[in-house]
Order: C-alpha cells, then sequence, then structure tokens
C-alpha cells in the first residue's frame, strides 16, 4: 500500500521557517510622526511671526484717528478705509509712485546689465588683476552712506544731475551693482564653459554668445539681481531726501516723511501709505519668485 504525503505551503505572510515577517524598515534620512509634527508646528509658528507684522500693519491703517495705535483695541469699533482715500486723493502719492518706478526700474534695468556683463567677464576672463577688481567691488559695500554722500553730491553737482531721475539711478546702481557683479559671477562659474565654446564653433561672436547662449541659462540669476537692484532703490531714503528737492519727485520712502512733523505724526496716513507701498514691491516679487530661490542657492556655490 502506497502512502501520499502531502505537503501544506507556509501562509504568503509568513517565511517558511514559520517566523513572524520583519517590519519594513524605514527610509534613510526619512522622518518619523512626531519630527514631522514638530517642524510642522515650528514652521507655522515661524510664518504668524513673519506674517504679523503685516496684519499689524494693516489693522492700524484702518484706523482713523492718528493715537489709534496707542488704543488698537478701539480700532474694531470703527475700522475705515478713509485713510487711504486721504493718501490717494489728498496727496501727490502717485507722483511719489510715478517716480519710485522711473528711479527703481531705471536701476534695475542699468544696474542688471552691468552686473552681468562685469560678473560673465570676471567668470570667462582671465585678465591683469581681475581677482583684485571683484575684491575692489566687494569693498565698496563697507563705506557707510553719510561718508559716500559728500563726494556724490559733488560728482553730481558737477555733472548737473541734482533733482533729476538719472542722478539717483546712477547712485543707486553704485550700491546695487557690486553685490549683483559678485552674484551673476558665482552663477557664471556654474554653467559649463562648453557651451561657449559651441557658440564659438557655430560661428557666435563672444557677445552673441553671451546674449544668445548664457543669459537664458541665467535667468535665476538675473531674477535675483533684478530684484535686488528693484528692492536697493525703491525703499532707499538718505539718497533720495539729498539729491531730490523737488516735491514732485520725491519717492514713496521720501513722500512717507511727509506726514510727520516737528511736533506731530499722522501714524494712520502713514500705515495706510506703507500698506499702498508694498503693493509694488509684492507684484514684482510674484514676477521673479519662481527663479528667485534657485538663483540665490546657484550663486552662492562658487566664489
Amino acid at each position: 500500500m502506497s502512502t501520499s504525503t502531502v505537503t501544506t505551503a507556509a501562509p504568503a505572510d509568513r517565511p517558511a521557517d514559520g517566523r513572524a515577517p520583519a517590519r519594513p524598515s524605514r527610509r534613510r534620512g526619512e522622518s518619523g510622526p512626531l519630527a514631522r509634527l514638530t517642524s510642522h508646528g515650528i514652521l507655522t509658528v515661524a510664518s504668524l511671526i513673519a506674517l504679523f507684522p503685516v496684519a499689524w500693519l494693516v489693522f492700524l491703517s484702518l484706523g482713523p484717528d492718528q493715537d489709534d495705535y496707542l488704543r488698537p483695541g478701539g480700532i474694531w469699533g470703527k475700522m475705515t478705509l478713509d485713510n487711504y482715500t486721504y493718501v490717494l486723493q489728498e496727496t501727490n502719492f502717485f507722483d511719489w509712485l510715478k517716480s519710485s518706478l522711473i528711479v527703481s526700474l531705471g536701476t534695475t534695468l542699468i544696474g542688471v546689465f552691468v552686473a552681468a556683463t562685469t560678473g560673465y567677464a570676471v567668470s570667462r576672463m582671465r585678465f591683469p588683476g581681475y581677482r583684485k577688481f571683484m575684491w575692489v567691488l566687494l569693498l565698496t559695500q563697507m563705506f557707510p552712506v553719510a561718508v559716500l554722500m559728500v563726494p556724490m553730491y559733488q560728482i553730481l553737482s558737477d555733472l548737473q544731475l541734482i533733482d533729476s531721475y538719472l542722478g539717483l539711478i546712477l547712485v543707486y546702481c553704485s550700491t546695487a551693482v557690486p553685490y549683483c557683479a559678485w552674484l551673476m559671477k558665482g552663477y557664471f562659474d556654474t554653467i559649463p564653459f562648453e557651451i561657449d565654446e559651441a557658440g564659438r564653433v557655430d560661428g557666435l561672436s563672444p557677445i552673441g554668445t553671451f546674449v544668445r547662449l548664457i543669459l537664458p541659462l541665467a535667468r535665476p540669476g538675473l531674477a535675483v539681481a533684478a530684484f535686488y537692484s528693484f528692492i536697493t532703490a525703491f525703499g532707499e531714503v538718505a539718497f533720495a531726501t539729498t539729491f531730490m528737492l523737488d516735491d514732485e519727485k520725491y519717492t514713496l520712502a521720501v513722500g512717507l516723511q511727509s506726514f510727520v512733523s516737528e511736533h506731530d505724526a499722522q501714524r494712520n496716513l502713514m500705515a495706510a501709505t506703507a500698506v499702498l507701498i508694498a503693493i509694488p514691491v509684492s507684484a514684482f516679487f510674484y514676477l521673479v519668485q519662481k527663479n528667485l530661490v534657485t538663483g540665490l542657492t546657484a550663486g552662492g556655490t562658487k566664489g
């Protein structure tokens, strides 16, 4: 009589030796639930801290009285948009805005052009003293505004550029270009030199290679340089107050000072004007935000 042996297969979820399956190990670098909850909580608190000054400024701008900042709780029952109406209709706000945009956009265009060409030349060409030249650009950032004010005023006076948009643009470029040149030089260093050689093989001139091949790849760096130049010119006060004499040519930052007198300060109007001033900057930031983070990180990889 033959005897048959029936073999029972082990369950699919249990190994043949009968031991329970091991838990899948956590991937390297993967954080646990507690760590993720902690990081999200910290980021939430940091975001609230960053947004609080902006929200507080908007809240104060809705108070009708200039002393409402001393009793902010009373604003809830009397919120109004009268401050914005007064600033837009009773002041030279649009003249200030026009002057700020002319100066800021002019500084951005000229500053980015000069910084890009300078950074590209230092990144690709090895002329005598190129390292010292970059250090000289960096050293110009060490001088305070008070030291530069008198010689710049004398230079602009000799060139008959006092109380002119061009004179103020050139002054701001002297501040923005050195930093932006360093930034662009670091970004151009991340672009392979083989691209320049390929352009020459295709018959492009050095300028054609720079314009048609390099600049499109350097768009993130250009966005950061443009944003820095725009912010430098848009919010500056000292140079604009000194070099612009006509009330109609005041920038927004200087026009904001008109609400402060020797014995009084209309803080409600200042708050409303500050909110309005933030709108063009926010719009410009929205235009360049896609390339901003990439340009900041890539531009710092090489010096």
